[in-house]
Formats: structure tokens, sequence, C-alpha cells
């Protein structure tokens, strides 16, 4: 009797996860879709403030050292829930009364892009800090002897800098990318449809909440492994030619 209630509670949770109605695997999907699109992009914006904001701290003056130290220092400090309903209100009402300002109605801000402004603001600063170390830890000789070469500094940054810096940062930026995926659940709290509100819209609907959670926890468990595998085969090809931590020791 109680594996025929198992095998009937296993078939019932299947038919929720189902991708045509009635179940709401078609919503989980669009949910994890508009997650990733957000994390994607939130990472890309993050990666490009990094960078500069790496070099502002390193070779910048000292009002722009003082700037970003403002920056790095509030959105570290901040709770990230706190920051993702600051910057998005505070963020969509500027630019409505700017369109007010210019004659225009009230600007109704898509959601994704909304999403990887917020995110891509936060992670920004934790990137900074990671491309700052990365950057202190490629061996000044390089450096040196690029710019005896008569290297720019432009092209003294994306041919000798960049290429040097990614066997160190990349650890670093792994982790980061999980973080916005983790982050993109946040957005739920101003109604964007992520994966997380859409699991728990569905959990609502059907009162199945372990299970869609559940099937929540694990789209995100796969995101992660397959995250790894894909961040280990970038920092074997960052690190080909230089000589590894194994063969240094012996």
């Amino acid at each position: 009797m109680s594996h025929l209630v198992e095998t009937l509670g296993l078939a019932s949770s299947l038919q929720l996860l189902s991708l045509s109605p009635p179940g709401w695997g078609a919503n989980l999907l669009r949910g994890l879709v508009n997650s990733l699109q957000i994390a994607f992009g939130a990472f890309g914006f993050g990666l490009v403030i990094g960078l500069f904001g790496a070099y502002g701290k390193l070779y910048g003056g000292p009002v722009v050292r003082d700037l970003l130290a403002v920056y790095t220092t509030v959105i570290r400090a901040v709770p990230e829930l706190v920051l993702i309903l600051i910057l998005y209100y505070i963020g969509t009402d500027l630019i409505n009364q700017m369109a007010a300002a210019l004659g225009y109605g009230r600007v109704e801000i898509n959601g994704v892009v909304a999403g990887i402004w917020v995110l891509g603001i936060v992670q920004g600063a934790y990137a900074t800090e990671i491309l700052r170390g990365a950057i202190l830890a490629v061996p000044p000789g390089q450096i040196e002897a690029a710019r005896a070469y008569g290297m720019p500094p432009f092209m003294l940054m994306r041919r000798v800098t960049i290429p040097a810096m990614m066997s160190f940062a990349i650890p670093g930026l792994a982790n980061l990318w999980l973080i916005a995926t983790k982050d993109t659940a946040l957005l739920a709290v101003v109604g964007f449809n992520e994966l997380t509100l859409e699991t728990k819209q569905a959990a609502g609907s059907t009162r199945a909440y372990f299970t869609f959670f559940l099937a929540a926890g694990a789209i995100y468990l796969a995101v992660t492994l397959i995250s790894g595998v894909a961040f280990k085969r970038i920092e074997r090809w960052a690190r080909k030619g230089q000589p590894s931590l194994r063969s240094g020791g012996a």
C-alpha cells in the first residue's frame, strides 16, 4: 500500500513538473532563461565596471581612487537585497524624472534590463577588487618589458596585462559568477519573473511547495555544476604555458 502511495505521489509530482498543462515545467524553464539572461548580462556588465575600476584604483588620480574606494566599500558593506531595492527604485525614479523633464511620459523599464543594471552595479564592486588583485599579481618584469618596447597603455593592457592576469582572476570570477546566478533570486522581491518567482507562483497555485522548491534547487545545482566544469576549462586555458603548482613543488 505504501509503495502504491509513493508511486502515485511520484507520478503526481512528475505531472506537475511536465512542460505541458497542467504542468508548470514550462514556467520554470522560462524563469531559468530569464535568470540566466540577467546573470550573464550582470556578470559581463560587472566585469566592464571591474576592469575600469581596478585600473582606476591602481593608476587613477586621488579623486578617482577615493570615489572608487567609496563605491566598493558601500556596495560590499550594504546587504545585496537592500542594494537591489535602492538601485531599482531610485534608478527607475531618476529615469522617469529625466523623461518627464524632456517631455516624455512614464517609461516602462524592461525587467531583464533593469535586473542586469542593478546586479551589474553590485557585481562591479566585487569584480573591481578581484581584478585589482589579479593585476597586482602579474610579475612587474612583464609590464616593464612591454613599456621598454614602447607599448602604449591600451596595447599594454590588451596584450600583456589582461592575458597575464587571467589565471589569477579566474577563481575569483568563477565565484562571482555563481553569486550572480544566485542573486537573481533576490530580484523576485521587485517582481522579476526569474526562476524563484516562477517557482513561488507555481507552488502557491498547486500547494506543492516541496515539489517545486526541490525542483528549483536541483536546477540551481545543475547550473552550478555546469559552471564549475566550464570555469575549470577556462582556467586550464588561462594557465597554458605556465608552470603548475604540482610541478613547481617537485
